[in-house]
C-alpha cells in the first residue's frame, strides 16, 4: 500500500468548444466541502449568463468522498466525465467546474458527454500535479526532561510538528507518513522504558 495521494497545486483552467458551445473548465485544489460550496456558488455568480455550471469533486487520500453533478443536462453527460478525468488520473482533493455556453447546437448526450470530459482533460494537463503524503497524527505525552529527544526523533522521521505545549508533563502533536507511524510510536515508547 503506498501512503501517498495525488492532487492538484492552486488552480488551472482549461476549454474546449463544439458547434460554437463553449466549455470553461476551472480546477481547483479543495480540502473539504465548504470551500467546494464556496468556489461553485463564485462560478455561478460570475457566469450567471451561462446555460449549465456543472462540476465533480474527489476528496480524502482514500478516495471514497466524491460527487458529480449535470446542473441540468442529460443524466450523466457532464459530471460524469468530469469525474471519469479526475479518477482516470487518480486525483483528489480537487474539484473541477466546467461552465457552458450553449452555441445554439444541439450536441447530444455523445457530444455532450465528450465536450465535459474534453475540457476536465485540458484543466488537468495545465495543472501541476503533486504528490502528496498521508500522514496520521501522534499525541504523545512526556516529562520536561525527555523534550530533546522526543524532537530528536521527531525530526529523524520527518514528522511534522502540529503542536506543543511545555509544562511538567508536556504534549506533542506530531504529523507523520502512514508508513513510519509504528516506526514512531516504538521509538516513543521506547523512551519511557530507559527512564
Amino acid at each position: 500500500m503506498t501512503d501517498t495521494y495525488r492532487t492538484i497545486k492552486g488552480k488551472s483552467e482549461g476549454f474546449y468548444s463544439e458547434k460554437r458551445s463553449k466549455f470553461f473548465a476551472f480546477a481547483h485544489h479543495v480540502e473539504n466541502t465548504d470551500q467546494i460550496k464556496e468556489i461553485i456558488a463564485f462560478y455561478r455568480k460570475k457566469y450567471y449568463d451561462a446555460r449549465h455550471v456543472c462540476y465533480a469533486y474527489m476528496l480524502g487520500a482514500e478516495r471514497t468522498n466524491f460527487r458529480a453533478n449535470d446542473d441540468g443536462e442529460p443524466s450523466s453527460t457532464a459530471g460524469k466525465p468530469i469525474l471519469g478525468q479526475i479518477n482516470s488520473k487518480e486525483l483528489t482533493n480537487i474539484l473541477i467546474v466546467v461552465v457552458r455556453y450553449y452555441g445554439g447546437v444541439n450536441l447530444g448526450t455523445g457530444g455532450l458527454i465528450v465536450a465535459y470530459r474534453s475540457a476536465a482533460a485540458d484543466a488537468i494537463v495545465n495543472a501541476e500535479i503533486d504528490e502528496c503524503p498521508i500522514e496520521e497524527i501522534i499525541i504523545y505525552q512526556y516529562p520536561y526532561s525527555q523534550t530533546n529527544q522526543v524532537l530528536r526523533i521527531a525530526n529523524e522521521l520527518q514528522a511534522r510538528i502540529v503542536s506543543q505545549t511545555f509544562d511538567n508533563d508536556c504534549t506533542i502533536t506530531l504529523a507523520v507518513r502512514q508508513s513510519q507511524v509504528e516506526q514512531l510510536n516504538g521509538r516513543l515508547k521506547s523512551l519511557n522504558l530507559n527512564k
